[in-house]
């Protein structure tokens, strides 16, 4: 509610006077529909994390790195595996929840070995950052393309790390097929 107002009044002294500020806060506003959504800070992360890749990709060309001449099926499956392992660890696991502190809240437990937790800020970079770690799907991304950075400069060692989630992610399945037919037999 703050923020509107502020941003009202900042654009009433003629600071957004112009007219492309002036049409991107329109589409801003228009886009929130009353609720605070922090789109500078979602634009902010979105920025550091092309910088992100164009560093990797500069760094690549600087440094003579070639891209794979292919990605085979097994390094997809591998990686996808990884990526969604590594993603529910960082964003749901009850240990690495103090990576999420400065951001969540807990709220209560979630799947087998999981944490509930909702973005503690309601404006602004924290919760963008809040947004991301609590969200498997919206750093999945981050993640892929971290795998892919790896396959460019490291490979071996991010396969490594990559099977190593993967085995991860077969083992969640295991124990969850068990304590299913564990189930089952107890009726």
């Amino acid at each position: 509610m703050r923020q509107r107002a502020e941003r009202r009044q900042h654009t009433e002294n003629g600071a957004a006077g112009n007219g492309v500020a002036a049409a991107v806060h329109a589409e801003a506003e228009a886009y929130r529909n009353g609720e605070d959504r922090p789109l500078g800070a979602y634009v902010l992360v979105m920025a550091v994390f092309a910088a992100m890749v164009a560093g990797a990709a500069g760094l690549a060309r600087l440094s003579r790195r070639q891209l794979p001449d292919s990605v085979g099926p097994w390094d997809v499956l591998l990686l996808a595996a990884g990526t969604h392992k590594l993603s529910r660890t960082i964003t749901k696991n009850s240990v690495t929840a103090p990576l999420r502190a400065p951001f969540t809240r807990y709220t209560g437990r979630g799947g087998p070995a999981e944490v509930m937790e909702e973005v503690r800020a309601t404006t602004g970079l924290r919760h963008s950052i809040g947004e991301l770690l609590t969200c498997p799907f919206c750093l999945d991304v981050w993640i892929a393309t971290g795998f892919a950075i790896g396959l460019v400069f490291a490979p071996r060692a991010t396969r490594l790390v990559a099977a190593t989630f993967s085995v991860l992610t077969g083992s969640d399945l295991l124990h969850l097929a068990y304590a299913m037919a564990q189930q089952a037999a107890e009726g």
